[in-house]
């Protein structure tokens, strides 16, 4: 593959890379912090259907072990993990903050004075070495006596206490913070709704209903955030953010191209709210076909229309297939949280996530044609298992070949007239895999030593693709 034009990417391009509060903080109940929803997801083969909804106990269990609760403690080591971003030239920084460490029930009598702290000290660090925060306020975090409380999304009290969580933190922050992003990955709540938004299911529940419904009220509260945003800090820019990476069809029989343009619906319609500020027709009918009733009031429409995104974010590790044919159907790929038929024309990784390069071309064309918004590339990486050889060292060619084939057409995409603001490469050090709980799926340029089980010094080692990426980062783009 030829070397990337560095001239394709623009001067202020916002290289870098993305962890979240949950798969690397740990201290999950230091200095006052209270529960959150990763805190009660365990590692092994209950994983899964927790994410699910279907949870066994909003507490801890005895015999369970929680990844989140110590991670890789990027809490205690920020200082010596920013200091090797910073070597690396990052120019940004996506972090999450944890709701929980600032409100730690979720209302405003715990408001939490060291949790607050914490970020003001990790954004100072950052701007000593001029990386820029990018910021989501809830990355798979709901604290767990709002769960308790008010059955999380499901219920309209939420939107009104992210809403305070939201002006508390952009009060403090807006003079440390320019780029914001409300949910991660909103659409994740259809796929895995207790990671996505808290939300807990009994028999006989209609979960369609549920799980539209608070999606209904994170679509609220992400606008009155974005105008929160905008009124306590005229210059920044909020965005939301969809796990994206779009849907082919398996043939060109009509039925399976209709059946991917739905699939991609299913995802588009969070964004299509929050981009365009209304609810788009299709809706209209998939709520009436499936039974669907959101509960409004007088005013929702024009909160959602005054709260439109500055800019959209996306995650793409992949792109997805479907068919109409139940003998295709049996051939899925293992792993991928969305559900996909095995494409022949694409390899797989190790979890059996297709890696398909021209695919992120193809997806970020597709959301810059639909909303004609800035796009920012805020997760994209390669979850591969790394070997120390005997002189200490990874060689992790296989990432660096995976992040120079996207990187590439990422190049080309910018060439085709999408607007992108930056790229923040998933898990620029290793962490928590939010979908499996495993160390061993590793994604980062810095190795971190832990295992599966949590032992390890965490200490933390420099990967081949770590020099690497510094030339990407402080040649522009040159990938050579």
């Amino acid at each position: 593959m030829k070397a990337t034009n560095t001239n394709q990417f623009p001067k202020d391009f916002l290289w870098g890379g993305a962890i979240a509060a949950n798969q690397a903080e740990g201290a999950y109940l230091e200095a006052g912090k209270g529960l959150t929803i990763v805190d009660l997801l365990p590692a092994g083969e209950n994983r899964r259907s927790i994410m699910k909804g279907n949870v066994p106990s909003l507490k801890p269990l005895d015999g369970e072990f929680y990844p989140s609760h110590e991670a890789i403690d990027f809490y205690h080591r920020y200082k010596e993990d920013v200091a090797l971003f910073a070597e690396m030239g990052f120019k940004a920084l996506r972090i999450s903050l944890s709701w929980a460490r600032i409100f730690p029930n979720g209302e405003e009598s715990s408001l939490n004075e060291a949790g607050l702290q914490f970020y003001d000290d990790l954004f100072d660090e950052l701007k000593k070495y001029q990386i820029e925060p990018v910021v989501t306020l809830a990355h798979f975090d709901v604290p767990v006596e709002l769960i308790e409380k008010y059955g999380s999304w499901r219920n309209r009290k939420l939107v009104s206490l992210f809403e305070l969580y939201a002006k508390t933190v952009f009060t403090r922050y807006k003079d440390k913070v320019k780029y914001w992003l409300t949910f991660n990955e909103i659409n994740m709540l259809l796929h895995l709704p207790f990671l996505g938004a808290g939300l807990v299911f009994k028999e006989g529940d209609h979960r369609k209903q549920i799980q539209y419904q608070a999606a209904h009220h994170q679509l609220l509260a992400s606008a009155l955030a974005v105008k929160a945003a905008h009124d306590i800090s005229p210059d920044a820019k909020i965005g939301c953010m969809l796990a994206a990476g779009s849907f082919y069809p398996y043939t060109c029989n009509p039925d399976d191209v209709y059946k991917a343009m739905e699939k991609d619906r299913e995802s588009y319609f969070f964004i299509d709210v929050q981009s365009r500020g209304q609810y788009p027709a299709y809706a209209h009918r998939f709520f009436k076909d499936h039974g669907i009733t959101i509960e409004m009031e007088l005013n929702d429409k024009e909160i959602l229309k005054e709260g439109t995104v500055d800019y959209i974010g996306f995650s793409y590790y992949s792109s997805r297939t479907t068919s109409t044919d139940p003998e295709v159907i049996k051939k899925m790929t293992s792993g991928n949280v969305f559900g996909s038929v095995s494409n022949p024309y694409v390899p797989k990784s190790e979890w059996g996530w297709t890696i398909d390069p021209k695919g992120f071309r193809i997806t970020a064309n597709q959301l810059y044609d639909r909303y004609q918004k800035p796009l920012f590339v805020v997760e994209n990486g390669l979850g591969a298992v790394d070997e120390l050889t005997p002189g200490g060292e990874i060689n992790d060619d296989y990432r660096i070949d995976y992040f120079r084939q996207h990187i590439a057409e990422m190049a080309e995409a910018i060439e085709d007239g999408v607007e992108i603001l930056g790229y923040t490469s998933w898990g620029p050090i290793d962490l928590i895999s939010a979908s499996s709980g495993e160390m061993k799926k590793r994604y980062g340029y810095i190795y971190v030593d832990k295992d599966n089980e949590g032992n390890g010094t965490l200490k933390r080692i420099k990967k081949k693709s770590f020099s690497w990426y510094k030339k990407v980062i402080e040649s522009n783009g040159d990938i050579r």
